[in-house]
């Protein structure tokens, strides 16, 4: 049977996507210092309506949730460094002086990190391309997906801690915020797959679904 019947599974040019197989880059921090990070979410918020006995719901507006990213602290590329940098450069001054008024802003904030881009990765180089992007060095490993944040900056940054009682490597915790993400399916070196039917359209989909695969408004940024 063809891939969309029992034997789905069972074929070998069938390859879901892993969990292991990702690319963070983050302008300012190594690549191999990222531990998980989670892929961007969204959700949508209601608006009720009452009448009589009854409620009725109404979509309201869409929210991107932060960026949570766990990463290790090496001595050689200090991450710690690398994010203190980036508070300073988005305008935060220690209060050692009264006459300091800078303070944080979103040119600035934005402007520290300058981009966020998650590829996940294929596995191998006709799955379907080799990762090309920013400070990500070239890889056997295709791309399959990439999302791309919009002006994003650091909402929270968690330290983690020593203890005496563990010989872990120190491990920190971040989080960005960002305004939106664009999602691209991906072939070849670092090109946007044009034609997302083949990946994107499942089997049920209604008209309108379908149109929005073709046209891949919104969903790829166009």
């Amino acid at each position: 049977m063809g891939a969309n019947g029992n034997t789905f599974w069972a074929s070998p040019v069938t390859e879901p996507k892993r969990a292991y197989r990702f690319l963070l880059v983050v302008n300012g921090l190594e690549t191999w210092a990222v531990k998980k990070v989670t892929r961007p979410k969204w959700k949508v918020s209601e608006v009720a309506h009452d009448y009589i006995n009854h409620k009725f719901y109404y979509p309201g507006r869409v929210e991107w949730e932060p960026m949570q990213v766990t990463l290790v602290d090496p001595v050689t590329k200090d991450t710690t460094g690398a994010l203190m940098a980036m508070i300073m450069a988005s305008g935060y001054r220690l209060p050692l002086d009264a006459t300091n008024t800078r303070t944080l802003n979103k040119t600035e904030a934005v402007a520290a990190i300058g981009g966020i881009s998650l590829v996940g990765l294929g596995g191998h180089p006709d799955a379907p391309g080799e990762p090309v992007i920013g400070n990500m060095e070239e890889s056997e490993a295709g791309q399959v997906e990439k999302w791309e944040l919009s002006n994003p900056w650091i909402q929270s940054v968690e330290m983690g801690e020593y203890a005496y009682s563990e010989d872990a490597i120190l491990e920190m915790s971040v989080t960005f915020r960002y305004d939106f993400a664009k999602f691209s399916l991906m072939s070849g070196k670092g090109n946007a797959l044009e034609n997302w039917e083949d990946r994107a359209l499942h089997t049920g989909a209604t008209p309108a679904l379908q149109q929005a695969v073709k046209s891949k408004k919104l969903i790829a940024g166009t």
